[in-house]
């Protein structure tokens, strides 16, 4: 009896031990199998990151008045539905080209974390926007200058003839058939230099500086800021090498840009109605004020900086960038 108790005792020890050993397997292979899938989820996470890099993407352009930005901003429209990106205007209320601090956290916010409309391309005429203030990475700023008395004249003829793009809009000037040449001899404020005070603060921003004509500082930051946050600024005379330089280093957005820019009407859009070239006296009297030198530092500063990219980019595309002597060796 004692025999057949302790061989049956033998008999539940080896199961037990048996069952135990199978469940260590069991463990051991559920391990192997939840570190195979996290492997795996990390691989095609990498690659969903590789695949997505330029999905991202996100250009701010805003736009300076009279600087051909509404024939630029069409190749744009044209484009996005083949490149599968998107374009949105930013409206703002009464043509403000200053947003309030709250507006601008909640531009911000949109900007960075609207990812179902990433690539975006977003465009309106406001002044910049420092988003490194809000705690978020900056996007890709562009922009266009314009010499300052041709876009200050345009703008003058603009507002009392329109231009060709809505050609039965009524201008708020409209009736004035004063000519520029007039206005300044009768130092009327409708061609106060003042008035040309306006790409150095599209390009300075929202401090109070500024947007105070002849500020010195605003100049210095607008400078700073061209060669630091933008990606790049070009000028209306030459708008098609700007097209062409954004072309080949912004593909995703804009493939095929230059070609659809040169051969659509993209190139003709906004041009005003009647505009007639300035006296000689009046360019003087103009160039003499302090505003209008301000300005056009700014200008053959930026037209400096955009030949030196374009030197170096357009001139340089068999330019080839590669990556030696990696260290660590990968095992």
């Amino acid at each position: 009896m004692t025999n057949v108790r302790l061989g049956y005792l033998l008999t539940i020890f080896v199961m037990s031990s048996i069952a135990i050993i199978y469940q260590i397997q069991i463990v051991r292979l559920q391990e192997k199998i939840f570190h195979l899938e996290t492997n795996q989820n990390q691989n095609e996470q990498k690659t969903n990151k590789k695949s997505t890099a330029t999905d991202d993407i996100v250009v701010v352009y805003n736009r300076v008045p009279k600087t051909g930005s509404t024939s630029f901003i069409g190749v744009a429209y044209d484009l996005c539905k083949k490149n599968k990106f998107h374009v949105l205007h930013v409206n703002i209320t009464a043509n403000n080209h200053i947003l309030s601090l709250n507006n601008q956290h909640n531009f911000v916010h949109n900007v960075t974390n609207w990812d179902i409309m990433k690539p975006a391309v977003y465009h309106g005429h406001f002044a910049f926007i420092d988003f490194t203030k809000f705690g978020v990475p900056k996007p890709l700023f562009i922009n266009i200058l314009r010499k300052p008395l041709d876009r200050f004249i345009s703008y003058y003829y603009f507002v009392r003839y329109g231009d060709n793009y809505r050609p039965y809009l009524v201008r708020r000037k409209h009736g004035n058939t004063m000519s520029f040449d007039e206005c300044v001899e009768k130092n009327l404020p409708d061609c106060d230099p003042s008035h040309m005070w306006l790409q150095i603060p599209f390009l300075c921003g929202h401090a109070t500086n500024c947007w105070k004509p002849g500020n010195k500082w605003a100049l210095a930051e607008a400078k700073k800021n061209l060669v630091n946050n933008y990606l790049l600024v070009g000028v209306t005379e030459e708008i098609n090498d700007f097209v062409a330089i954004l072309e080949q280093t912004l593909p995703k957005i804009f493939k095929g840009a230059l070609d659809h820019y040169l051969t659509s009407n993209k190139s003709h859009l906004r041009q005003t109605v009647q505009k007639d070239l300035p006296s000689s006296a009046t360019v003087k009297k103009i160039q003499e004020s302090a505003i209008w030198q301000m300005e056009n530092e700014l200008y053959e500063f930026a037209l400096d900086q955009f030949h030196f990219i374009k030197k170096h980019t357009l001139k340089d595309k068999m330019q080839n960038v590669m990556y030696e002597k990696i260290r660590p060796k990968s095992i």
